[in-house]
C-alpha cells in the first residue's frame, strides 16, 4: 500500500479512494473562463485539477483562480523554478515539476525549501517524450521511463523531501503498465496513472481503459487521468465509468443489449437517456436497457432494475421480475419512481 499524501482536502494513497484528475485547457490568464471550466469539471466529478502556469502573467491569474476554485489545484510547471515557488506561495495544493528541466540543483533546492515550508506535495512527472539522456540507451523503454522518474524522485529525497507523488506515462499502453509496475515494486509513493497522448475519443477510451484498468486491478494507482484530445469534461465522465466498472466508485451503471432483429426500442438512444437521467444518483445501482422482452428480461435479470422494449412502450423489471408495464411517454417518470424506491430501501439497509 502506498503512503498517504494530502493534496489540499483530498488524501491519496494509504487505501483512500482513487481520485479523478483532469486539466484545464483554457488560457490561465483568463481567470473567468478557467474558473468556469474548473467548476464544470468539479460538478462532473473531478476531484483534482491541474492548471498550466507557463509564465508570470499566468501566475498572477493563478492566485485568483485558487481563491475561488471548488477543488484543490495542481500547478503545472516547466523550466522556471520561480514559477513553482510562486505557485506554492499563491496556494497550489501540489506542484508538478520535472526536476530534469528545472536546471541547476540549487533551483530545485529552492523549490523544495518553499514546498516544505508550505507543506505542498510535489508530483514528479516523467513521460516517454522526456526521458533523460542517460536512460535513452536502454533497450527496454518502459524501464528507461521508470528509472528516469525514480532518478528525479531521488533528487528530491536527497534534499530531505518525501511528500512526493510519481507519474510515469507513455503513449504506449504496455510501456505505461510495465513502467508503473516497476516503480510500484520499488517505492511506496502514491502514483498518478494514465496513458499520455492517448488520442481522440474512441482510441483514448480503449487505451486508457486497458492501461489504467489493468494497473488498478493490480492495486497500483492512487489518482487517474483519462487523457483525451478534446473536452476535459469527457475525461472525467469516462474516468467515473472506469472506476464504477472496477467497483472502485459508487453510482449507477447502465448496461444495454447489443441489439438484434427482435429489438422493439431504440436501445442506444434510451441507454444514453437513462445515463443522463440518473447521473446524479450515487447509490450503487445497475440498470439494464434491453431491446425486447423475449430474451431481454432473462439476460438482464442480474440488474437491479431493467427496461425491456415492447411494441407499445416497455416493461420495467426488477431482478428479472416484471413490476410494471408503461407507455413510452411515461418511461422516465416510472423508471425514476422505481430507482428512488430502490435507493431509499438501500439507504435504510
Amino acid at each position: 500500500m502506498s503512503r498517504i499524501v494530502n493534496i489540499g482536502k483530498i488524501s491519496i494513497g494509504g487505501g483512500n479512494p482513487v481520485a479523478i484528475q483532469s486539466m484545464t485547457n483554457t488560457d490561465t490568464r483568463d481567470v473567468e473562463s478557467t474558473l468556469r471550466q474548473i467548476e464544470a469539471l468539479y460538478n462532473a466529478g473531478c476531484e483534482l485539477v491541474r492548471v498550466s502556469v507557463p509564465d508570470f502573467d499566468s501566475l498572477n491569474s493563478f492566485s485568483d483562480i485558487v481563491k475561488h476554485s471548488p477543488v484543490p489545484l495542481i500547478a503545472d510547471i516547466h523550466y522556471d523554478y520561480r514559477l513553482a515557488i510562486g505557485a506554492i506561495k499563491k496556494g497550489a495544493a501540489k506542484v508538478r515539476i520535472n526536476p530534469g528541466n528545472i536546471g541547476q540543483s540549487w533551483k530545485i533546492k529552492e523549490i523544495v525549501s518553499v514546498a516544505k515550508a508550505y507543506r505542498t506535495p510535489i508530483r514528479v512527472g516523467a513521460n516517454s517524450g522526456s526521458i533523460k539522456e542517460n536512460f535513452k540507451g536502454y533497450d527496454n523503454k518502459a524501464i528507461a521511463l521508470a528509472e528516469s522518474a525514480l532518478e528525479e524522485t531521488r533528487i528530491l529525497e536527497s534534499m530531505g523531501f518525501y511528500d512526493i507523488v510519481i507519474s510515469a506515462k507513455s503513449s504506449s499502453v504496455k510501456e505505461t503498465i510495465e513502467a508503473n509496475r516497476y516503480i510500484s515494486s520499488r517505492v511506496d509513493y502514491p502514483l498518478h496513472i494514465g496513458v499520455t497522448e492517448a488520442g481522440v475519443f474512441e482510441t483514448a477510451v480503449v487505451k486508457s481503459s486497458i492501461g489504467i484498468g489493468t494497473l488498478l486491478l493490480e492495486g497500483i494507482g492512487d489518482t487517474i487521468r483519462v487523457s483525451i484530445a478534446g473536452d476535459p469534461l469527457i475525461e472525467v465522465k469516462i474516468a467515473k465509468k472506469l472506476l464504477k466498472a472496477l467497483d472502485l466508485k459508487e453510482g449507477v451503471e447502465v448496461i444495454a443489449c447489443p441489439t438484434c432483429a427482435r429489438t422493439e426500442i431504440d436501445v442506444e438512444s434510451l441507454a444514453h437517456n437513462v445515463e443522463t437521467w440518473l447521473e446524479d444518483i450515487n447509490t450503487n445501482l445497475t440498470i439494464a436497457v434491453m431491446g425486447c422482452v423475449v430474451n431481454g428480461i432473462g439476460e438482464g435479470k442480474d440488474a437491479d432494475i431493467g427496461i425491456a422494449g415492447t411494441t407499445t412502450g416497455a416493461v420495467i423489471f426488477a431482478k428479472g421480475r416484471i413490476v410494471e408495464r408503461v407507455r413510452k411517454a411515461d418511461l422516465k417518470e416510472k423508471l425514476m419512481k422505481w430507482v428512488k424506491e430502490y435507493s431509499s430501501k438501500n439507504k435504510r439497509a
